[in-house]
This record gives structure tokens, sequence and C-alpha cells, in this order.
């Protein structure tokens, strides 16, 4: 089953959300910890909920679960069982699947929208460093070993039944030969794969994007394949780079531009996201089909591209 596909079929742009951790923190939380986002899984669960629920609200048709950063061995560190751990990262699907069914059981809500989908937020192996190498690869394990750290996760999401996994910010070609190595063992399951970039034309780690878009896109259970928490400057040659190999759906979120300095854990530089629309109206006439936000997006900004989807490309 390719949900992403199925919704595809019934419109032409599906709307993703925005960003959860940074909206979280926008929200009062304190996520200057190892766990980010993940860390509210444990300490404010609804308020996860609700952050998807105002997204939902917005327009957007597909949520991307709390658990990018949330690992069976980063909670191990915290002091967690595996049990517990496994209960958390399921505790990310089931958030996300509340709040979509709560928004989906009102009719008022249903009227010109598919039923939103859930995605299960698989983060790189960077992003459980917690280091900003998400944004550099360069780790130097190997296909095996990153295949190895990542099962025990998708095996415990998977189980929670979410609609797809957004394999999200990845850095490089072998950490995206891992995870579509490991989509077999869930053959029910299908996958979008998003790379960070450094640029219009390289992953963060320097491939060229064209060359690893052309081969991951060709795995039968990948979705969508595209790029993600890059600076929308970047977005349009990127887009055009991985349309140039692929026939596949192309997702793109880009965050506001801001750069994230891993050592202040803070974001620095200027906005980008201004006109999102107007950015929008761009990525999709060169091929972008998912298209939402990441870091220091918000629910205004989802509203704004869920608006003119409305306007000018569901109606024309």
């Amino acid at each position: 089953m390719n949900p992403i596909a199925g919704a595809l079929a019934q419109r032409p742009l599906l709307i993703l959300d925005g960003a959860l951790a940074t909206e979280l923190e926008r929200r009062g939380c304190d996520l200057a910890d190892p766990l980010w986002s993940a860390k509210v899984l444990i300490e404010n669960p609804a308020l996860i909920q609700a952050v998807h629920a105002d997204y939902f609200a917005a327009g957007a048709d597909v949520a991307i679960t709390a658990s990018y950063q949330a690992t069976i061995p980063g909670f191990l560190a915290r002091g967690l069982s595996e049990a517990e751990a496994i209960a958390l990262l399921q505790r990310s699907v089931a958030l996300a699947r509340a709040a979509r069914d709560d928004f989906w059981a009102e009719p008022a809500n249903r009227k010109g929208r598919i039923r939103p989908l859930v995605a299960a937020s698989i983060g790189p192996y960077g992003a459980y460093l917690h280091d900003g190498s998400e944004y550099r690869g360069n780790y130097g394990l190997s296909v095996t070993e990153l295949i190895a750290f990542h099962r025990p996760r998708m095996a415990a999401l998977a189980a929670a039944e979410p609609d797809l996994f957004a394999c999200e910010t990845i850095p490089c070609c072998d950490e995206a030969r891992a995870l579509v190595a490991l989509l077999a063992e869930f053959p029910h399951l299908t996958a979008w794969i998003s790379f960070s970039a450094r640029d219009g034309a390289h992953t963060s780690q320097g491939e060229p994007v064209a060359e690893v878009a052309a081969e991951i896109a060709a795995h039968p259970q990948v979705a969508a394949v595209g790029i993600n928490c890059t600076a929308p400057r970047f977005m349009l040659d990127l887009i055009q780079a991985i349309r140039s190999v692929t026939d596949k759906p192309i997702v793109v979120y880009p965050n506001s531009g801001e750069t994230y300095d891993p050592v202040a854990q803070c974001w620095i530089g200027t906005t980008e996201i201004g006109d999102v629309a107007a950015q929008a109206r761009q990525w999709y006439a060169a091929g972008a089909r998912l298209i939402g936000g990441c870091c220091r997006t918000t629910p205004d900004h989802i509203r704004a591209l869920a608006a003119w989807a409305a306007r000018e490309v569901e109606h024309g």
C-alpha cells in the first residue's frame, strides 16, 4: 500500500506540517537536551498532540511524528529501560494518530480535505549524536552499522501502525541505503527519503543530489524522495536536480533559512521564509508534490501554504 500515491490520486499537492521541535520551544519547552523534542514525549505528550492538532487545523495533510530524535540508545542513556524506550517511540505515533482521528471526527473538517496521514519520523544517526552532524554526514559508520542502529526504532514505530515512514534530514547516501535496505523488513509500509543539502546540488556530505536521488528513488518502497531542513534558497535547484532523474513524487520542506549552532544550541542568521506561497508556487511548478516546513516554520506558514494550494493548485 502506498498512501502517498493514494492521496496524490485525490489531489495534486499534499501539504505537510511544519516544525515540531521549534514550535514546542515557541510554546515554552526547553529543548536544550540531547533528546531534543523527544524529551517532550516524556514530559508533556499532550502538548505534542496539541501541536499536531494545530497543524491539521491549519491545513496539513500529513503529520510527522515526534520521533526524529527519539532512539532506543538515547532513552537508555537517560536511564529508561528498553521497554520504556519502545513505549515512548510508539507514543509518538499514537499522539499523531489521536490528533488526526479527533480532527477527522468533526464533519466540518472534512470539507475539501483528505483524511490526513501520519508519517513516523526516522531521523538520522547524526540527530542521536546531538552534535549537528545531520548537516555534515561523514559518520565513519558502514551501511551495516547504520542498519543495526536504525532497525530497532523502525520496528517499534512500525508496530504502532503509522501510515508511512518519513526518513528525514538524511545527510548522505550510505544512510539512505541503510534505510531502504530495512524497508524490506516492513513490506506493508512505504517511506519518503528526504535529504539535507549543503547547496543547490549536493547532500550535506557533498554527494551529487541527482545521483543519490536516482539510486534511492528506484527502490519500490520509496514513495517519494526529496529535501528537508535546508535553506529555501536552494530548493528550486534541488527539485530540478531530482526531477531530472526520477518520476517519483518530490517532497520538500525547508527550514527558515537560519542556521543551527550545535555548540550554542541556538539558531543564527535571518529567515528566508517570507511569502511562503510565492516560494511554494515555484517549487510546485518545478515538480514538488509534497510541500511543508521544517525548523522555525509555524502553523501560520502551513495555513498560508494550504490557502494558496486551495486557491491556485486544487482549483486552477
